[in-house]
C-alpha cells in the first residue's frame, strides 16, 4: 500500500523542495477545524503545562523539523475524528496527522507540510513498520485502499469501527457544544449498518480534461482514455479506479459499463466531467393468496437484462444503475416508496434506512409521562424543517393526528415530496409540503400549538444558521429531533438550543439558506428563547469503512 501524494512526489534521492503556501483560515465545522481541535485536546490530555509546552517548543526549535519530502517513522497515539491517525516521532512532541493508520501502529511517512500556525504537520502514509494489535490487513477488500481517500478503516474489525464512531460523537459534544459535561448525557452505542460492503447506492467518479484545456484558443478533445475514479487526499490528479467494493452490485456494474463506454467515447470530451452512478429499483410483489385463489406476479417486460435481482420474502427487486442526472430513480424503505431526481441528494445506504427510520419513529414522540397532576397535551403535529423529498414527513405521518408538514426552500424537492406522498397513499390532510424561505418557515405553521408539536431537523453539513435557530427558539416546540451528517455542527447547534440563546458567537453562522431572516440584526447581542435539555445522543453508521458518522440528538423543551 502506498499513501503518498502522487501529485507532489519528487522522486530521486533528494527531497523535493516544497514552496510554502499561505495558510487559509480554518472554516467552522470543517475537517481542518475538527483535526486541529483533536490535536489540541491530545496535547492537553498529555498534561503539557504552559512551562512544559514552552520547554518542549524550545527543544523542538533546537531540533529542526524534518524537511518536507523526507521520510520518517512515527508512532500513532490515537485517531482523530477525521479518521487520520495522530502520531509522534520519537524524541519530539510534534504531532503528525497520518491517514490510513490506527493507534499502536508505527508507520513510515513522507512529511508533506508543516502547518506552523496550527502547530502540526501533515504527512503521507507509506507503509507499516510495526503493526498495531488493532490492525488486520486481511480485512482490506479494496486494492486501492491506502491511496483512495474514500475509506479509512478497512483494516479494523467492524465492532472497533463502531467504538471509534461513538468516540467521535463524544468528542464532538465535548469540543463544540460549549456545554458543561453534566448537561450532556452519555453517548449511546453506535447503530451499525447491516451491510459493511456493497451498501452505497450512489457513486460519482470523475475524470480530468486534456492538459492545457484552460488555455486560450481552440479546445482539444481527449486523445486517450483518461484515469476515471477519485482524487486521493492531498492530490490534484485523479486516481484510476476500476471497481469500488462499498458500492452496491448494481452501482459496481454501472461503473464497469461507464468505463467501457468511455473507452470508446473519450474523444467526445474537451473537458473533465463527473459521472453519475445511482441505483434504481423496480419492485415486483411475489405470489399472494386471495380467498381460494393464488396469484403470481411476473417481471414486467421493461426490466433491463443487466439488472441485479434481489429476493426477499415478499418481493423481487430488480436493481439497475442510472447515469442520467435528470432521470428519476425509485427507492424503497420497508413498504414506503420514494422517487428522486437521480442527481439529487438522498441517503446513500439503503440497508440502514429501515432501522434508522424505525429508530426515529420510536423516538419522535416523548416517552409516557410519569404520574403527574396535570398530564401534558398529546403531540399532534410534526414539522419537518428540512424535508427534501419527504423522508421523515412521509415515514412518520401515521403518528400525528393533526398532520405532518414538510418545509423546504427548494421547489423541486417539494414537487417530488408531494409526488411521493401520493405514491404512498397520503392525502394533504395527513401529509403536506410547503416551499418556504426563512421568513415564512414557522409562519406557515402558525396554527400549530407548540405544546403539541415536534420538529425534526436534518440540515446540510454546515448545520443551522442563527436566523433559523432564532425562529425555532421563538416558536418553542415541545420536542426536537435533530438528525445530522456532521456531528460537530450538530453539537454546536444543540448547545445553542440547550442554552436557549442565539447571538454573540453564533451570530452570522450561515448553514443552510433556511435561516436568513434577521441576519446581522442585534450583532453581538444574545436573544433568549426557549431552553432544551438533551434526552439522548446516538450515532448511526451510514458509511462503514469510513470515519463518517450520522448523529441523532433528541431534545425536550424545559418548562418552568
Amino acid at each position: 500500500m502506498n499513501g503518498k501524494r502522487m501529485a507532489h512526489d519528487g522522486g530521486g534521492d533528494k527531497p523535493k523542495k516544497f514552496k510554502k503556501r499561505k495558510q487559509k483560515p480554518v472554516q467552522e465545522g470543517s475537517a481542518e477545524e475538527v483535526l486541529l481541535t483533536d490535536i489540541q485536546s491530545l496535547l492537553a490530555s498529555q498534561k503539557i503545562s504552559d512551562g512544559e509546552q514552552e520547554e518542549s517548543t524550545e527543544q523542538n526549535e533546537a531540533q529542526p523539523l524534518p524537511e518536507p519530502g523526507s521520510e520518517i517513522d512515527v508512532e500513532v497515539i490515537e485517531l482523530s475524528s477525521t479518521g487520520d491517525g495522530l502520531a509522534k516521532q520519537k524524541g519530539s512532541d510534534r504531532i503528525y496527522a497520518v491517514p490510513f493508520s490506527v493507534p499502536g501502529d508505527t508507520v513510515r511517512v513522507k512529511v508533506y507540510r508543516h502547518l506552523d500556525e496550527q502547530g502540526y504537520t501533515v504527512a503521507d502514509f507509506i507503509s507499516v513498520t510495526k503493526a498495531s494489535p488493532l490492525r488486520d490487513n486481511s480485512r482490506i477488500q479494496c486494492q486501492y485502499f491506502g491511496r483512495c481517500s474514500g475509506c479509512q478503516f478497512q483494516m479494523l474489525e467492524y465492532p472497533e469501527q463502531l467504538k471509534l464512531k461513538k468516540r467521535i460523537v463524544e468528542k464532538a459534544f465535548k469540543n463544540f457544544s460549549q456545554l458543561p459535561p453534566e448537561l450532556v448525557p452519555a453517548i449511546q452505542e453506535t447503530i451499525g449498518s447491516p451491510l459493511q460492503y456493497g451498501y452505497r447506492t450512489k457513486l460519482t467518479p470523475h475524470f480530468d480534461g486534456p492538459p492545457g484545456m484552460r488555455r486560450r484558443g481552440p479546445r482539444k478533445a481527449l486523445d486517450h482514455m483518461p484515469p476515471i475514479g477519485f482524487t486521493p487526499k492531498g492530490s490534484t490528479k485523479v486516481l484510476d479506479i476500476e471497481d469500488c467494493p462499498i458500492g452496491t452490485d448494481a452501482v459496481r456494474k454501472g461503473m464497469k459499463m461507464e468505463r467501457e463506454r468511455m473507452a470508446v467515447e473519450y474523444g467526445k470530451y474537451e473537458r473533465g466531467a463527473t459521472l453519475l452512478l445511482r441505483e434504481n429499483t423496480q419492485r415486483v410483489p411475489k405470489s399472494s393468496s386471495q380467498g381460494n385463489s393464488t396469484t403470481t406476479s411476473t417481471a414486467p417486460d421493461d426490466i433491463p437484462s443487466d439488472s441485479v435481482k434481489v429476493e426477499t420474502d415478499s418481493y423481487t427487486d430488480y436493481k439497475t444503475c442510472i447515469t442520467d442526472n435528470n432521470a428519476t430513480t425509485t427507492e424503497y424503505i420497508d413498504d414506503f416508496v420514494f422517487t428522486n431526481p437521480a442527481g439529487a441528494f438522498f441517503q446513500n445506504n439503503s440497508s440502514i434506512l429501515p432501522p434508522f427510520t424505525d429508530y426515529i419513529r420510536q423516538h419522535i414522540l416523548p416517552p409516557p409521562p410519569s404520574t403527574t397532576a396535570t398530564p401534558p397535551k398529546p403531540i399532534k403535529y410534526l414539522i419537518d424543517a428540512y424535508s427534501g423529498s419527504g423522508l421523515f414527513t412521509i415515514t412518520l405521518s401515521s403518528l400525528f393526528t393533526g398532520g405532518s408538514t414538510g418545509i423546504d426552500i427548494a421547489d423541486k424537492s417539494i414537487a417530488f415530496a408531494r409526488r411521493n406522498a401520493t405514491l404512498n397513499g397520503l392525502d394533504e390532510a395527513q401529509c403536506r409540503f410547503i416551499a418556504a424561505d426563512a421568513p415564512e418557515l414557522f409562519r406557515s405553521v402558525s396554527a400549530y400549538d407548540p405544546d403539541e408539536t415536534v420538529v425534526v431537523l436534518d440540515p446540510p453539513r454546515k448545520g443551522c444558521d442563527a436566523g433559523f435557530l432564532r425562529q425555532l427558539l421563538s416558536f418553542a416546540p415541545r420536542r426536537v429531533v435533530y438528525v445530522s451528517c456532521n456531528v460537530h455542527t450538530q453539537a454546536r447547534d444543540v448547545g445553542v438550543l440547550v442554552r436557549g440563546e442565539v447571538g454573540g458567537a453564533e451570530e452570522g453562522k450561515n448553514g443552510s439558506g433556511l435561516g436568513e431572516e434577521g441576519e446581522g440584526e442585534g450583532e453581538g447581542k444574545k436573544q433568549k428563547g426557549a431552553r432544551y435539555e438533551i434526552e439522548s445522543l446516538r450515532g448511526f453508521d451510514f458509511f462503514p469503512q469510513t470515519g463518517h458518522v450520522e448523529g441523532v440528538a433528541i431534545l425536550n423543551r424545559v418548562d418552568g
